[in-house]
């Protein structure tokens, strides 16, 4: 039976992911801040979580998806304008949004074979696409999520060297109907959590080692850094 840990398995996406993919025969395991007490802008807390995995693992993860994030912070709304724009919201955004992934990766490296194909998938956005974006504003958010490509495409290259069959990727899940963006929606066309699960799995089952440091959305079209 193949692993799978979802990290923000309480949120709309992950839980749904996790659902997908239970119904597809893997194992779960799963971790968040609401159920768990998971904190991924904290180091120890992660490190604290994680460890409490091995002992009661059968084997290494096949497929790590890290749907942790969130795109209001503090009743910071997304900004229309750079006048908007505070350090604290680029601060939050960041942690969460960029450093919390980087670092359930850095300690989730013990937890991915080496000697059989394994997927890691973080949850991007397109607007986090440099090259994608033609509307400006939502500063502190799209930010994050740039980092947070960075940072996945230069642990592609670090990890192709000691796992070779290991796809790292990032992933945009399109516009999902959850409370994560229900004021946000307006007139732009959403689908419910349970399709986005559907088609973010068949992505990640689609995608091979060559492809890995690479940023895709829930069709598998490569999107623009």
């Amino acid at each position: 039976m193949k692993q799978a840990l979802i990290i923000g398995n309480s949120g709309g996406i992950g839980h749904a992911v996790q659902g997908e993919l239970q119904a597809r025969g893997y194992g779960v395991t799963g971790l968040s801040r609401r159920e768990h007490g998971l904190d991924v802008t904290q180091e120890s807390s992660i490190i604290r979580h994680l460890d409490g995995l091995i002992d009661g693992l059968t084997g290494p993860f096949d497929l790590v998806f890290v749907a942790s994030g969130a795109l209001e912070i503090a009743g910071a709304a997304p900004e229309k304008t750079l006048q908007s724009l505070t350090p604290s919201a680029l601060i939050d955004q960041f942690a969460l949004n960029a450093m919390g992934p980087a670092l359930v990766l850095k300690h989730v490296v013990p937890l991915l074979p080496k000697s059989r194909p394994a997927v890691f998938a973080a949850l991007s956005a397109r607007v986090g696409s440099i090259g994608d974006n033609r509307l400006g504003g939502w500063y502190s958010y799209r930010t994050s999520k740039a980092a947070l490509n960075q940072l996945m495409h230069g642990a592609a290259v670090e990890l192709a060297r000691t796992h070779k069959q290991l796809c790292l990727v990032c992933l945009h899940p399109g516009t999902v109907a959850t409370s994560f963006t229900e004021k946000y929606l307006g007139r732009h066309p959403a689908v419910g959590p349970g399709e986005a699960a559907r088609n973010l799995v068949d992505v990640m089952e689609q995608l091979s080692p060559d492809q890995t440091g690479r940023f895709f959305d829930y069709a598998g079209q490569e999107i623009p850094w």
